[in-house]
């Protein structure tokens, strides 16, 4: 009774939109679901995704599930996530997700799903890695193990928009590692993180991930932004 006081005074707000939910809807409004912009990534091999990664690393699969676009329901989506504590966000797109990535045959084999790490200072600045509960989510509903134990970020960067590209990749390339002892070998790894822009992390991350022996990656991210 309590609890339906609460929303009665305090109704629950839509991430998309920010409208107040009606009573017994899901985390996100029939609106903002009828308007999310959908990839469909997982149907097509060479998507835009996997066309981005093209002569730059290796990969048995690549999608996202939605458009970022500026202003639109995936950016407030996003920032739902990552500032405003709403992990079910995450966790809800994995939830739609999975069933489609199971219909995918290059994942049939994906053993390992491993989130873009956080630097430990920054995720208890946040709280959380926003990509955990999204990771978590197709793990379930994949049958496959989720672990943060095998990709590590070792440098604290507050930001780099400032710097040019070349020193950003520099940064980047130098600011994961694996944990060998925690990667077995003949693992097939699936990145799972929030928005892919220009790849380069993913790029990174999926170069130290090859490097352990007979290992394999695939790479799904929430949403897919045109830069």
């Amino acid at each position: 009774m309590l609890q339906s006081l609460i929303n009665l005074l305090f109704p629950p707000l839509c991430p998309g939109c920010e409208d107040p939910l009606p009573n017994g809807t899901a985390l996100v409004c029939a609106t903002c679901r009828h308007n999310m912009p959908f990839t469909q990534h997982h149907i097509h091999q060479d998507n835009e995704t996997a066309k981005k990664f093209l002569g730059r690393v290796p990969l048995e699969h690549a999608s996202a599930l939605l458009y970022f676009h500026k202003e639109g329901i995936v950016q407030n989506l996003i920032h739902n996530l990552k500032y405003r504590k709403q992990q079910q966000v995450g966790n809800i797109l994995g939830q739609w997700y999975a069933p489609q990535l199971t219909t995918v045959a290059a994942l049939q084999s994906v053993t390992h799903i491993i989130p873009i790490p956080l630097h430990p200072k920054k995720q208890r600045e946040r709280g959380y890695n926003q990509a955990a509960a999204f990771g978590r989510a197709i793990a379930a509903g994949m049958g496959a193990e989720y672990n943060e134990s095998i990709l590590l970020r070792t440098t604290y960067n507050k930001t780099q928009t400032k710097k040019n590209r070349e020193l950003r990749g520099d940064i980047i390339n130098a600011a994961f590692k694996v944990d060998h002892s925690n990667a077995t070998p003949g693992s097939h790894f699936l990145i799972v993180d929030d928005v892919i822009t220009t790849g380069a992390t993913i790029e990174a991350c999926s170069k130290l991930l090859l490097a352990v022996p007979n290992s394999r990656v695939s790479v799904v991210t929430m949403a897919y932004a045109h830069t």
